[in-house]
C-alpha cells in the first residue's frame, strides 16, 4: 500500500481527455541504500528491472508486448505494468503476482496500488472518487494538470478504522501509510511521498507530462509537452 496511481481511459468521442495517469512515488529519504525500496513506475512500453524503467520502441501491439514480458516475468520481484497504444486506443495490464498474466483494460477510471488493478483499498477508492469528481467538473474543458495533482495526490486522510486496512502488514505500520500522500518517520528514517506525476494524452495525440518531486527538502516542478506522431 506504498504507492498509488489513477488513470482515466475514455473513448475519444466522450471527452477531450483520452488517457490520464496520475502517479505517486514513495521512498525512504536520506538513505541512498534504500533508494528503490518501494515505488510504482508507469511507462508506455518497458519492463521494471532493478528499480529502473526501460522503454522500447516497437511495432508490437500491447498484447504482443505483454506476451514477451510474461516470458521472463518470473525472473523479477512483483510488478504491475501498464502498456498503452494511444493510436489504437488499447491498454493492457501486466502482472506477475500471485501468478503471471495480463488483462485488457476497458474504458473507465482505474486505480492501481501495490496490489492488483482496481483492488478496492480505501485510499484507492478515495482517489477514484476524487478523480471522477474532477472529470465531472471539467467535462470536455481544459484540465488544469497542476491543480489536479495538488487536489488528488496531496490527500492526507487515513483509514481511521483497523478493519479498513489491507491487513498485509501490522496495523501500526499500515495506518500511517493509508493516506494517498505519505509523510512519516520510520526507524530507518523519514519515509513518504517523493514525487507526483500526471500524464495527459488527448484524443488528438497531444501529450503533457507534469511532475512534482522532492529535491533536498524542496518541491520542484517540471512540465514537458509534445505531439505523438503516427508515422
Amino acid at each position: 500500500m506504498d504507492s498509488a496511481a489513477v488513470h482515466g481511459w475514455l473513448p475519444p468521442n466522450m471527452v477531450r481527455l483520452h488517457f490520464s495517469p496520475i502517479l505517486e512515488k514513495y521512498k525512504i529519504f536520506h538513505n541512498p541504500t534504500l533508494e528503490g525500496i518501494s515505488h510504482f513506475v508507469f511507462f508506455r512500453a518497458g519492463v521494471h528491472i532493478k528499480s529502473k524503467a526501460i522503454q522500447f520502441k516497437s511495432n508490437k501491439s500491447p498484447q504482443e508486448f505483454a506476451e514477451e514480458v510474461l516470458k521472463e516475468a518470473h525472473l523479477y520481484n512483483g510488478f504491475n505494468l501498464v502498456l498503452v497504444d494511444i493510436c489504437t486506443s488499447t491498454m493492457v495490464y501486466v502482472f506477475n503476482r500471485p501468478k503471471s498474466g495480463y488483462l485488457s483494460v476497458t474504458p473507465g477510471i482505474h486505480v492501481l496500488t501495490n496490489a492488483s488493478l482496481d483492488t478496492p483499498w480505501p485510499k484507492a477508492e478515495r482517489l477514484r472518487h476524487s478523480f471522477k469528481e474532477l472529470i465531472d467538473e471539467y467535462g470536455e474543458g481544459e484540465f488544469p494538470i497542476k491543480e489536479m495533482v495538488e487536489k488528488l495526490m496531496t490527500n492526507t486522510i487515513k483509514d481511521d478504522e483497523q478493519c479498513l486496512l489491507p491487513g498485509i502488514r501490522p496495523p501500526e505500520l499500515e495506518f500511517p501509510l493509508s493516506s494517498i500522500f505519505v509523510d512519516i518517520q520510520l526507524p530507518l528514517g523519514a519515509y513518504g511521498t517523493r514525487s507526483s506525476s500526471a500524464l495527459f494524452v488527448t484524443s488528438n495525440k497531444e501529450v503533457t507530462f507534469y511532475e512534482k518531486h522532492l529535491d533536498q527538502k524542496q518541491w520542484k516542478e517540471n512540465t514537458v509537452t509534445y505531439q505523438i506522431s503516427e508515422t
